[in-house]
């Protein structure tokens, strides 16, 4: 359990249900004035279910507010909202200290003020984020090591920053390490450093990222993807909260906070590919952060947010979003979560105008076979493949034919097109030309 006052890990009685709430015979006992006295009763046989008692708060999973007597399925290590206060369920080793003081307040930072920071987040008021956010919130001050689990593009990385922003290490350092960019030789030396002489090349000794976080926070990206190797000796380290550089002979001590991140699937046992000692050291708290397309109501916002820093990148005023593009926005699945609706924005502004059309957005949909299709044999999809053309040809095709449409409506005038296409005309005149298009005339 987290909340305003402090943190507490229980084993879960064998009652079932047990009760939740301020009473004092509760089974899970919170005392938290955003509780009810009998606020919510969990069910543990076959399965785990969470039901409202008609709290003053609220119970809420998934974002959605549960009614009177309403249950809803729970998974293991997914937060569920009662009142103000967070409930995980986890199986294994215990995740945090019984009762651990907890402050709510952010401290200042040297980069900027952290509600400064979320107040410039775009997000509705009702949005599955908002649980996120209160829970980073709550467990930022703390020191417990947090596991962000999510699919690639769903904001991992930021929601990482966030973490250490509200932090007491904000003032400290924030190192980021993609664990899956870096071959085994050189992951290790960049995480533990490494002593003069140490292996040929190494004229100067090197710190390495755990001890130049010092007073900050390191942040693991795709974890999962560690050498066995390297999380054997990142293990000894986090325990031991010390770090042996590569030809060294005395380990030096470290204060860091570690927080890690993984698009790979979870469960009670850890992480496909990741020891589950060091799972358990690393996921002190899991944030399960949902994808895109289960935050529908974001996507309007997040999508003028893009546009308007998209615009000023390139020096000119943001078009207007038309209805039917935003429809398209929202009804599309994203695959490729926030980082994909980016992209595509992006794209858009070099084909429209002063108003951003559905046919700007040039979203390619995930291959989704007909009923026809998928009944044909090896030879149709085998035609399927060979008619296939890749995203850099169709994107090609669809920037020639904008500047087909754009020059034939400025009636050959390149400066006006250049304008509407959003591009300088020296731009416009070396694509005319490397698509073999005749020059136009003015008309």
């Amino acid at each position: 359990m987290f909340w305003e006052g402090g943190t507490s890990t229980l084993t879960l009685p064998e009652r079932d249900p047990c009760l939740i709430g301020r009473a004092s015979d509760a089974d899970i006992n919170i005392d938290s004035r955003s509780i009810s006295r009998r606020h919510a009763q969990l069910h543990h046989s076959g399965g785990f279910f969470i039901e409202d008692l008609g709290s003053a708060n609220g119970t809420r999973v998934r974002g959605r507010s549960l009614t009177e007597g309403e249950r809803a399925a729970v998974d293991l290590n997914e937060p569920v909202m009662i009142g103000s206060a967070i409930l995980i369920l986890r199986a294994g080793a215990p995740i945090a200290p019984t009762v651990e003081p907890v402050t709510t307040s952010a401290p200042p930072t040297q980069r900027r003020d952290p509600d400064q920071a979320r107040a410039s987040s775009p997000r509705p008021a009702k949005s599955r984020m908002d649980d996120v956010d209160r829970f980073i919130s709550i467990v930022a001050p703390t020191e417990i090591s947090v596991l962000l689990l999510g699919e690639t593009g769903a904001g991992k990385g930021y929601f990482a920053r966030q973490i250490h922003d509200r932090s007491r290490r904000s003032g400290g350092p924030f190192l980021h390490l993609n664990c899956a960019a870096l071959p085994e030789n050189l992951l290790e030396s960049e995480l533990f450093g490494y002593e003069r002489g140490a292996f040929s090349g190494a004229a100067q000794p090197k710190p390495g990222l755990l001890e130049a976080a010092e007073k900050g926070t390191v942040f693991l990206d795709e974890v999962g993807d560690l050498p066995a190797s390297v999380q054997a000796k990142l293990l000894v380290a986090i325990e031991r909260r010390e770090v042996m550089r590569l030809g060294a002979l005395k380990a030096k001590p470290i204060d860091v906070r570690f927080v890690s991140a993984t698009n790979r699937p979870s469960d009670a046992q850890g992480i496909a590919g990741l020891r589950p000692d060091l799972y358990f050291r690393l996921a002190g708290l899991p944030i399960q952060l949902p994808p895109l397309r289960e935050r529908v109501s974001e996507i309007p916002e997040l999508a003028m947010s893009f546009l308007r820093e998209a615009s000023k990148r390139i020096g000119r005023e943001p078009p207007v979003l038309l209805p039917a593009a935003l429809e398209r926005l929202t009804s599309y699945p994203w695959p490729g979560n926030v980082r994909e609706l980016a992209a595509v924005i992006e794209r858009a502004l070099l084909f429209c105008g002063d108003t951003l059309r559905e046919e700007d957005l040039h979203i390619v949909p995930p291959p989704s076979p007909s009923k026809e299709a998928s009944s044909r044999g090896g030879a149709a999809r085998s035609e399927e493949k060979r008619e296939f053309r890749s995203l850099p040809a169709e994107y090609e095709e669809m920037e020639r034919q904008k500047i087909i449409e754009a020059l034939d409506a400025c009636g050959g005038n390149q400066s006006r097109a250049a304008e509407m296409l959003g591009i300088s005309r020296r731009t416009l005149v070396t694509r005319i030309d490397e698509f073999g298009l005749p020059r136009p005339r003015k008309r």
